[in-house]
């Protein structure tokens, strides 16, 4: 008996510290890239704005935790989670196999294609099309890989910039022909702004180093976190609380696949 009295305090034991381990979140810091409307910008007052930051801070209120945005180029967020400068990524980050070997994903957040964004009437379509043309993209994106590994190799010249800002500000200057990011990002940002009156989208660019689904990019094995965005974004879809967020956004389009 006395054993077996050992043996089960010993689990009880186990089992107290193992809850112990289990941090919790009383604030959530997400890494935000604010040069991306309509997913993530800074109002005329200085206030973050978009459907990422909507999202974020609709989570929190889910999971009754405080939400504190940090900004950073995009380039900068993986490094910036190694680091321990937030808890979390909610910055329209795609999930990619590259990406998920340095750290993990939440569930899907939304998806979206990648496309070209050029003056109407340029007529870009491919690779192939853009041969001896120059194209900008934002560091640290698939965008990025996209170029590096395909536009590159086609004669296309291509140029990183530190933000999507100074991409489109490049773009309007004569300085590129065209960028390359996602469709929905330039459609309703860019696209919608006074200095993309001119300008024109592609159709979605199908190639396996441009997936669509993105979602909150966390630290390498952080289960907890991981376990505790999930019930927020289930909570969000429970609640009708995304749908509504997404109406505010973009309307009847459907951003979310599910997956």
């Amino acid at each position: 008996m006395k054993k077996a009295w050992l043996t089960l305090s010993a689990l009880a034991i186990c089992l107290a510290a193992g809850n112990a381990m289990a941090k919790e979140y009383k604030e959530l810091r997400f890494g935000v890239d604010p040069s991306y409307a309509p997913f993530e910008s800074k109002a005329a007052d200085g206030s973050l704005v978009g459907f990422d930051i909507d999202l974020g801070n609709a989570i929190c209120a889910e999971l009754k935790v405080k939400c504190k945005w940090v900004e950073s180029d995009f380039d900068g967020m993986i490094p910036g989670l190694k680091a321990n400068k937030f808890d979390g990524v909610i910055s329209s980050m795609t999930v990619t196999p590259a990406r998920e070997k340095v750290i993990d994903f939440s569930n899907e957040l939304f998806s979206g294609p990648t496309s070209l964004v050029f003056k109407k009437g340029a007529g870009f379509t491919d690779a192939a099309s853009l041969k001896g043309k120059t194209v900008g993209y934002e560091q640290g994106t698939i965008q990025e890989a996209y170029a590096k590994a395909i536009l590159d190799k086609a004669g296309v010249k291509t140029q990183a910039y530190a933000n999507q800002d100074q991409v489109y500000a490049d773009l309007v200057s004569g300085r590129l022909d065209a960028s390359v990011q996602d469709m929905l990002q330039a459609e309703l940002g860019f696209l919608k702004s006074p200095q993309g009156a001119d300008y024109e989208v592609s159709k979605p660019i199908e190639d396996p180093l441009l997936p669509a689904k993105t979602a909150v990019g966390i630290s390498k094995g952080n289960k907890d976190l991981k376990a505790l965005l999930d019930k927020g974004i289930k909570a969000l879809h429970d609640d009708g609380k995304y749908a509504e967020i997404q109406k505010k956004h973009f309307g009847d389009l459907n951003l979310y696949s599910g997956k």
